[in-house]
């Protein structure tokens, strides 16, 4: 017995519009759960990051165990890293997303501390003599002429998430990457085609909003550009 001609989910087409109206429900929710472990695990990654970079940068000895901390890190292959914070996590959404914190930390805290060593000394030395404490030194000098460099690591940064939530699939929670590795077991085409297009869509979304938000907040750079 044949497929009707018009039932492309029978005939197991990449392409194919019934899928997308069918499964609506499942594709929002593993879409929504991909967006939340992405925000959540680059925000905590920025949190983590700011001060170690702030440490590396007002205390040179710490700036090579830092970096070469977050740098091996950032080498452990994925299914590898999330075996040896499972016994901490157990088989939960925060095993994924304390993973990806890990992995996110390399390319933060380099882009920072790029951003805090590039701020000119005589700056600096300005603000001072203008009465600016380390605090409000920090807050409206060194961090707005790091931006650029932070906000080019955190670009990175969340699209390397989006892409490696995908692995959370092996624990159950991977959003998108659920869809995927179930399609590839039972060769589900419109399923495997349309959650990897899902997740190049929000990658390149993430990259645009960002790079958005960064020339809103440093318009100077783009009047010397």
């Amino acid at each position: 017995m044949t497929a009707p001609p018009d039932d492309c989910l029978a005939r197991n087409e990449w392409i194919c519009g019934a899928y997308l109206t069918s499964r609506r429900e499942i594709l929002l929710d593993a879409t929504l759960q991909h967006l939340q472990l992405t925000a959540v695990s680059v925000l905590l990654g920025l949190v983590i990051a700011l001060p170690l970079a702030l440490a590396a940068r007002h205390r040179r000895w710490a700036a090579g165990p830092v970096l070469g901390v977050t740098t091996v890190l950032y080498t452990i292959p994925s299914l590898a890293m999330f075996s040896l914070l499972l016994p901490v996590y157990g088989l939960s959404a925060a095993l994924v997303v304390a993973g990806l914190v890990l992995y996110s930390l390399t390319l933060l805290v380099r882009n920072i501390l790029a951003g805090l060593r590039a701020v000119p000394e005589e700056t600096r030395q300005a603000a001072r003599g203008m009465g600016y404490g380390p605090l409000r030194l920090l807050l409206t000098v060194e961090l707005p002429l790091a931006l650029p460099a932070a906000m080019a690591g955190l670009r990175v940064a969340a699209v390397s998430a989006v892409s490696l939530v995908t692995v959370g699939a092996i624990v159950g929670f991977g959003g998108l990457g659920n869809l995927i590795y179930s399609g590839m077991n039972t060769y589900f085409k419109a399923q495997v085609l349309t959650a990897s297009v899902l997740c190049v869509v929000i990658a390149v979304a993430a990259d645009l909003l960002l790079l958005g938000a960064q020339r809103l907040l440093t318009p100077w750079t783009r009047r010397t550009s």
